[in-house]
């Protein structure tokens, strides 16, 4: 245990109103959650035609799904201890430049397993970067407005599956080899290195580390921006005696305050993880499987993608006005309806109807689920919780392709659905019993903000 000074970092930084370095930050973010969502879904979108020409099996694209989500966890729970250690910044950049070099090396896969193998590191990079893109935008903007923005940056960057989707419906079919270039896309990712000079490392990151005179100079560039746009600051609120602290680390398991919301988010993550991917990751093959045409099921795949920009865009609206457990519990109980009569019908027309609802409500779940797990933790805990948390959650999908392709083969492909259906109701029941509530605190932080008198500066304690 330790105690430590402080800059006042989050309350200088809940005070202020959005400006350009809040904007800046969301599109930096939005661009590689754009990568992100592009590259995520390749190897689903490609595993048809894969399956085709390399003679491979349903277990096979299982195999390679599975090892896939260890990448995940791996590249998640690193990525959280690499943010704690080197920064949200610099560690946002590491993560996003690794997936995107690994997707590149997907173009240039000969059989199943390399690009197996490739799909796993490159996996590793696409949770990393999660982890830290979601703990960097809650600790730089107000905590009564990071739930809108960061939705926001999920409704640009989620426009990544449609167009890859979209995409890959017109490139695959050209050629023998044209399914590559979907890889190619998902590697363009690499573009975020131009924005990395305009971003700010998190000044309660800083903080934490004990840092102060860095963290006051990023401060007191973010306050003068504001001021210049926006004139006068209202004064942060006096920051509150903190006493001792756990030091970061593992150690901090031991916590109760810490190991609760992980143990709640872990549940969290390992439903979203299993129930989503369950859908996404298996429409095309199954679909395809079923007697519908490559071609189609990706063109049909495609089209209910479009619901994901608007599911996120539905969050950006309902987040912050609503209690996050209750929103989540209410999106996750819509999904397992739509994605069981998604399951349950061939219709061309409802199949995408359905599918749409279902994405429509994931990626607005997943927006919310982004802007409330962060708030359950401090500075020290939030990068190593929510690691950890959203690392098991995707580890617990190795075991998920493998759950689904045993039950496809033993029960039928309506049991599938029924599966997933299961695992989003049972998400939904536990956040709606055992989730802490975060509204109260966010609206108190944002009247106490309002009440404070105006001032162009802060004085440093």
């Amino acid at each position: 245990m330790q105690h430590i000074r402080t800059t006042n970092a989050k309350n200088r930084l809940d005070r202020l109103p959005i400006s350009k370095f809040h904007k800046t930050t969301l599109v930096a973010v939005a661009f590689a959650y754009f990568f992100e969502f592009a590259d995520i879904n390749t190897f689903a979108i490609t595993a048809p035609v894969v399956r085709e020409q390399w003679g491979a099996q349903v277990n096979d694209i299982a195999y390679v799904t599975s090892t896939s989500f260890v990448g995940m966890f791996v590249g998640a729970v690193v990525a959280g201890g690499l943010a704690d250690r080197m920064g949200r910044k610099r560690t946002l950049t590491v993560t996003t430049l690794w997936f995107t070099v690994w997707s590149f090396t997907c173009v240039f896969a000969w059989d199943i397993w390399s690009l197996g193998v490739f799909r796993v590191l490159t996996s590793a990079g696409l949770s990393a970067m999660t982890v830290v893109a979601v703990v960097y935008i809650s600790e730089q903007f107000p905590s009564a407005k990071r739930g809108k923005y960061q939705a926001y940056a999920i409704v640009i960057g989620i426009c990544g599956t449609p167009a890859t989707s979209l995409i890959a419906s017109a490139v695959v079919p050209m050629t023998d080899w044209s399914w590559r270039l979907v890889y190619l896309w998902g590697s363009l990712g690499v573009l975020f290195l131009l924005f990395v000079r305009k971003l700010e490392e998190s000044p309660q990151w800083l903080e934490s580390r004990g840092r102060h005179e860095e963290a006051e100079a990023v401060l007191s560039r973010i306050e003068a921006g504001a001021a210049a746009e926006h004139g006068e600051l209202t004064t942060a609120q006096e920051p509150k005696p903190q006493g001792p602290v756990v030091k970061p680390g593992l150690g901090m398991l031991r916590d109760r305050k810490f190991l609760y919301p992980t143990l709640l988010l872990s549940v969290l993550w390992v439903t979203q993880t299993i129930g989503f991917f369950g859908y996404s990751s298996w429409a095309p093959t199954l679909l395809a499987a079923e007697g519908v045409s490559v071609e189609d099921s990706i063109f049909y795949v495609a089209l209910t993608t479009v619901g994901a920009p608007l599911g996120s865009f539905l969050a950006a609206m309902v987040t912050d006005r609503f209690e996050r457990k209750w929103t989540l519990a209410v999106f996750g109980l819509v999904i397992a309806v739509s994605g069981l009569m998604y399951g349950l019908t061939f219709t061309p027309v409802l199949i995408v109807v359905f599918g749409f609802l279902v994405n429509l409500f994931e990626r607005g779940y997943t927006a919310l689920a982004y802007a409330y797990a962060p708030e359950l933790y401090n500075t020290n805990g939030r990068s190593l919780g929510t690691s950890i948390a959203y690392g098991l959650g995707r580890l617990s999908n190795a075991a998920g392709p493998l759950m689904i392709a045993g039950i496809y083969n033993g029960v039928g492909y309506e049991a599938v659905f029924m599966f997933i259906a299961g695992t989003w109701t049972f998400g939904a029941l536990v956040l709606a019993l055992f989730g802490p509530a975060t509204r109260r605190r966010r609206l108190a932080s944002e009247a106490t903000a309002q009440l404070q008198p105006r001032s162009v500066t802060h004085n440093a304690l």
